[in-house]
């Protein structure tokens, strides 16, 4: 639980409290009152709070020391730039961004978005039952905010299933804009190494200079087969061995599913795996849905440049009816 403490320095800010919950200190604006830490993780603590102004509940994140790492920095700016303009319902809403007493020498950064109860991984993990109508939601939704996102050329590039949050009405939303940005098209070089391994496309495992909105659509066909079978369906080592997994269920390439690779070395090593059939889809999920089964097959596209687009995948018939 959160403890309200005196000043570290015995100085009161105006318009500031501070909090300790575990070993982390909270310097926040007196208008949240913390409820009790609810996650922990490489980029900042977060916790319950509710905002005494409009008694709504919401979620505050602080990020410590947010200058020592440069990429970390970078990180936490481009997800502000980037959620100041994103309104959608099922991408999280930053609420708030607290102003720092020392502009010239804060450290730490305390973000304020809507409080969510859980997020998509814990609930896969967990033994409570998904239906086929709980599945079909949380993609639809996944896929409806991934389409407001697309059509804003942003790229979201770290999907699985602890960036997507959700509450207890099943309502999903993307989160996590760390790694998001912009799109320009075809013929400009991006980094590589980006998605999380085992949601990353084979064009980000290949190397390849130029990538799009395909990347994300992989990463929603690996989070659509976590919920079917309850666990990912290529947890790769590493790189190559990712690589080896996916291919060990799509079964080996043909030349023309290979044209998209820049990197000869990659091409080479790819051609020199031994042939396999593949596993279908319908006999690793046999429970699942025929039509689930037919998306899933359609977004688990080798090549990018014939895998569906979210707007496609939003018409197919399975999710037909929640539109």
């Amino acid at each position: 639980m959160a403890s309200l403490i005196e000043p570290p320095n015995k100085v009161r800010p105006k318009g500031k409290h501070y909090y300790t919950m575990g070993q982390t200190l909270f310097e926040i604006d007196t208008k949240y009152v913390p409820i009790k830490p609810i996650g922990r993780g490489a980029y900042g603590v977060v916790c319950s709070s509710i905002n005494r102004e409009t008694n709504e509940k919401v979620a505050i994140k602080k990020i410590g020391n947010v200058f020592e790492n440069r990429i970390d920095a970078l990180r936490t700016l481009r997800e502000l730039k980037l959620l100041r303009h994103i309104r959608h319902e099922n991408v999280i809403a930053l609420k708030d961004v607290m102003i720092p007493i020392h502009m010239t020498s804060f450290k730490d950064v305390y973000l304020v978005y809507e409080l969510m109860d859980t997020d998509l991984h814990q609930i896969i993990k967990s033994s409570q039952p998904l239906s086929s109508d709980h599945c079909k939601y949380f993609i639809f939704q996944l896929l409806r905010g991934l389409k407001y996102l697309h059509s804003a050329n942003i790229l979201h590039r770290d999907l699985k299933p602890g960036n997507l949050l959700v509450n207890a009405n099943c309502d999903l939303k993307i989160c996590d804009f760390g790694l998001a940005r912009t799109s320009r098209g075809h013929g400009q070089f991006m980094t590589e190494y980006v998605v999380t391994r085992w949601y990353r496309a084979p064009e980000l495992l290949l190397c390849c200079d130029n990538y799009g909105t395909s990347i994300d659509v992989w990463s929603v066909g690996c989070i659509f087969a976590e919920i079917l079978g309850r666990k990912p369906i290529f947890p790769g080592t590493e790189c190559l061995n990712q690589l080896k997994l996916i291919i060990s269920v799509l079964g080996s390439l043909h030349e023309s599913d290979l044209q998209f690779i820049d990197n000869p070395k990659a091409r080479k090593f790819i051609k020199s795996l031994p042939y396999t059939r593949g596993t279908h889809f319908s006999c690793l999920y046999p429970q699942a849905d025929p039509l689930a089964i037919d998306l899933l097959q359609r977004m688990l596209v080798f090549d990018p440049t014939k895998r569906i687009t979210v707007t496609e995948a939003l018409q197919h018939p399975y999710i037909g009816g929640l539109i």
